[in-house]
């Protein structure tokens, strides 16, 4: 089994020098924390799985696919695999709980040995 505290793995993050720290992987999972300080421009690229965003605090907005909506801490939001997507008007330093299934760029090389 692997478990985790949240508080725990807060206390160990550099939220400082990086912006997403995966704690868990798996093939078919992949688990991080991603840190967002306010007013900061999201640099993410669409990725080749499907992902969930849990809001564990902070506030600002999200756009997926040209949708914008609100989030703060307690939101959730899906996002399909391939999907334009990033945060923006980020008004309270942002903690996110990222969950991709399957594991973050486990598709990636797959994609790029069938397109070529």
């Amino acid at each position: 089994m692997q478990a985790f505290e949240l508080s725990q793995l807060l206390n160990a993050a550099d939220h400082s020098s990086v912006r997403y720290q995966e704690f868990l992987r798996h093939p078919t999972l992949s688990v991080g924390l991603y840190f967002l300080p306010a007013d900061a421009a999201d640099p993410q690229k669409p990725h080749t799985e499907d992902e969930v965003y849990y809001i564990v605090s902070g506030q600002g907005a999200i756009a997926v696919d040209g949708e914008h909506r609100q989030v703060r801490a307690g939101s959730v939001v899906f996002v399909g695999a391939n999907v334009e997507h990033r945060f923006h008007s980020i008004t309270e330093d942002m903690t996110i709980l990222v969950f991709f299934a399957p594991a973050e760029y486990s598709l990636a090389s797959s994609a790029s040995a069938t397109a070529g």
